[in-house]
């Protein structure tokens, strides 16, 4: 056999013997016929036991590459097995439910980071203290045996504990350790109240503009979606239609305008859920990044009927590839959404889980929280002086106090999904409000500012003047 067998690189050595074999015998480098030397002999040449090479020749022959011939040795068969389909079978198959026919499809990550990212909701990952994280993890990996058990659905109690104690002192939120709930993010928070809360056909208000996963997610439970619009002091609980089951808010940050939800309309949203017998999901997805004074109690503070359901996250104060989360919800949904959290996925990660404990109970939290709103200051400050001096007279920034984006209405005729589009090609990435809005269509730009230097933020936006028609 003059081929060689190369062991450079990663991974189990006898899949590797068995992968360049393989290869070598599909390019025509090993011919049909062709004798291979005998496992001891390729073992001592490889300098890797026998069984090593014996494990790959075996799998090479039940996989039909290789033939062996008693007393005679292995060799490469004649007739080679067809290789296998790259693609799964034809759409010729069974078909999903209709509403999943009826969803726009998925949006792809980006192949590539854009020079000039003003993307919304992507915190800034050099922020993300790794070296800290990678040590409380390998901490908990060391113990693997207290993972080796299937655990309680609410999720890791430390970190349950760990989140009522945090959302009680940052956010008057009215919890205990029994009263969290951890998901994978807060979109899965979102669906478990899906699953024990609505059936097809429910109505489901939603902030608009607004949340566009969370008003996707209501529909594929089949639920009747009806866009609510959005004032200077939040949903207009006025407008909310009849027979509603569920109302959606981001009253800390509204999504994508800004503006906080006036105590007045909080409490008429409370009063009015309560005539409605109609539950209120609260989604505090990024107020943990504050610039000013402290904000207005959260609804579940002010709840005294049992009607709000909490959500948080960590996509956006850490990383969104920790998919961490979590729910407080009143009492009486408790145990359904136990059930329901077991029989989506149990419990999550739970050794993610327990660092993500230890990183609150130690501090960690906070100081990373304290340093990371500086920043995003500093970046919110540079990038409505800019919007205010550059754009003025075309757009009209939207006053907000939090997160991670703003949002500038515009107050000219201009094609802004052609500006945008503009910005794109020249490296500039920019979200248009219509991208947001259903049926009340709004002129503006959505603005993130988590992810770009704010050494970069004027420059990016001298871009995006210049492509302004």
């Amino acid at each position: 056999m003059d081929f060689h067998v190369s062991l450079a690189g990663r991974g189990d050595l006898s899949v590797r013997i068995y992968r360049q074999l393989r290869d070598a015998v599909l390019d025509g480098r090993l011919r049909a016929g062709e004798r291979l030397p005998p496992t001891r002999e390729l073992a001592r040449r490889l300098a890797v036991s026998r069984n090593t090479v014996a494990v790959a020749y075996d799998r090479l022959t039940a996989d039909g590459f290789l033939t062996g011939r008693v007393g005679a040795g292995t060799y490469v068969c004649a007739e080679l097995p067809a290789p296998k389909p790259r693609q799964a079978p034809s759409a010729q198959g069974p078909q999903p439910k209709a509403v999943w026919r009826s969803l726009p499809p998925p949006v792809a990550a980006a192949a590539h980071v854009p020079e000039f990212d003003f993307r919304v909701g992507i915190p800034d990952a050099a922020l993300f203290p790794l070296e800290t994280w990678r040590r409380l993890l390998a901490r908990e990996l060391r113990d693997a045996a207290g993972f080796a058990h299937y655990a309680d659905p609410g999720g890791h109690l430390g970190l349950r504990a760990a989140i009522a104690r945090h959302a009680g002192v940052s956010r008057s939120v009215r919890a205990g350790a029994d009263d969290v709930l951890v998901t994978q993010g807060a979109q899965q928070a979102l669906d478990l109240l899906c699953r024990v809360l609505l059936e097809p056909g429910d109505r489901v208000a939603v902030e608009e503009p607004g949340y566009r996963l969370a008003k996707l997610l209501f529909t594929a439970h089949g639920a009747d979606v009806v866009g609510v619009p959005v004032d200077g002091e939040g949903l207009d609980v006025a407008a909310l239609p009849p027979r509603t089951k569920l109302v959606y808010v981001t009253p800390s940050h509204q999504f994508p305008l800004g503006t906080p939800m006036s105590l007045a309309r909080r409490t008429a949203l409370l009063a009015w859920a309560e005539r409605a017998d109609a539950v209120v999901v609260e989604d505090d997805y990024d107020s943990e990044f504050r610039f000013s004074d402290r904000p207005l109690e959260p609804l579940q503070s002010l709840d005294r009927g049992g009607r709000v359901a909490y959500v948080g996250s960590f996509s956006k104060t850490l990383l969104p590839m920790l998919r961490l989360g979590f729910l407080v919800a009143p009492a009486s949904l408790r145990d359904a959404l136990h059930h329901a959290r077991q029989l989506a996925d149990w419990h999550g990660d739970l050794p993610a889980q327990a660092a993500l404990a230890r990183f609150v109970d130690e501090g960690l939290f906070t100081r990373h929280l304290r340093r990371a709103t500086r920043v995003y200051a500093e970046r919110h400050e540079r990038i409505t002086e800019t919007l205010d001096r550059v754009f003025a007279g075309r757009l009209k920034t939207v006053p907000s106090a939090a997160g991670l984006h703003l949002c500038a209405l515009s107050e000219v005729d201009t094609d802004l999904e052609a500006v945008a589009a503009r910005a794109a090609r020249a490296g500039v990435a920019v979200q248009t409000l219509s991208d947001l809005c259903g049926g009340f269509p709004r002129p503006g730009l959505v603005l993130g500012y988590g992810s770009i230097p704010v050494e970069k933020i004027g420059e990016g936006l001298a871009i995006l003047d210049r492509g302004w028609a």
